[in-house]
């Protein structure tokens, strides 16, 4: 990245970090709920266009991603029900849309992933949301701590490469960069807003979100270069889309909700 990419890198945080601070500390939960709401909504957008669907399937995956993502938040215990009204309505339609059988399946099959990839695991950001607003701050810190350690740490001592085939630029040691921060972040963040967690435990939080973050990054790469696309979109100009922001956190917000529950 060059130098006005990186100004503009650190000219983005110094925008997004504090609106969304007040958003997650200062007001009500909702706001909350609004904000992942549309972030829900343009990332399934994304992820569609990226796969160059119709403008029907846009339409109708966007609608359908919104509305899974309400009832997931809200009635959580009925998922399979929604997701299985969910296949019914995009089979059904592409059924009647187009008499051909061919290509029925790569025709439908963006809009069952992006259902299943974005709005499901979104809601769980929603969920840690619940168990207090300390758990968003802590997971946004160590989910950005483990990609800006792995992005410079990278840039800067990296040789050997991560996985070339999905993701050209990682390498080993971003990957040992991305652990490192993310354990580090998980110490410093977890003491300042009192989590009340043992240090050990920490570590181990840390450990986890660095690691699955490398995850969640090589998944959407991987999906972006089936599609032939460099970037989910051009939203944030040099930096790529809100789908590019949030690969990472999609893995680790599910990752440390379950963490929390049974470790």
């Amino acid at each position: 990245m060059n130098l006005q990419g990186h100004s503009k890198r650190i000219l983005i945080a110094l925008v997004v970090i504090p609106i969304l601070v007040i958003i997650v500390v200062k007001l009500p939960s909702y706001f909350f709920f609004v904000l992942i709401g549309l972030v829900n909504l343009i990332a399934t957008g994304e992820f569609l266009k990226m796969y160059r669907v119709s403008n029907t399937y846009l339409t109708l995956g966007i609608l359908i991603s919104t509305i899974l993502f309400i009832l997931n938040c809200f009635y959580w215990p009925y998922a399979i029900l929604y997701y299985s009204l969910s296949f019914i309505i995009i089979s059904t339609i592409r059924l009647f849309e187009k008499k051909q059988p061919q290509n029925a399946l790569k025709d439908i099959s963006p809009l069952v992933i992006g259902i299943l990839y974005i709005p499901t695991l979104l809601v769980f950001l929603w969920f840690l949301r619940q168990d207090g607003w300390q758990w968003i701050i802590y997971l946004f810190t160590v989910v950005w701590a483990s990609d800006s350690f792995a992005y410079y740490i990278g840039k800067g001592f990296g040789k050997r490469k991560l996985y070339p085939e999905v993701s050209p630029k990682k390498t080993w040691e971003g990957a040992v960069g991305s652990v490192s921060g993310g354990i580090l972040a998980s110490v410093v963040i977890g003491y300042l807003i009192n989590l009340e967690k043992s240090f050990q435990s920490l570590i181990l939080l840390g450990f986890l979100i660095g690691f699955i973050s490398i995850l969640g990054d090589l998944v959407e790469s991987m999906f972006k270069r089936d599609a032939g696309v460099k970037d989910s979109s051009i939203l944030f100009s040099e930096h790529g889309g809100v789908l590019d922001k949030i690969d990472a956190m999609l893995f680790a917000g599910i990752a440390l909700y379950f963490s929390l529950r049974f470790l």
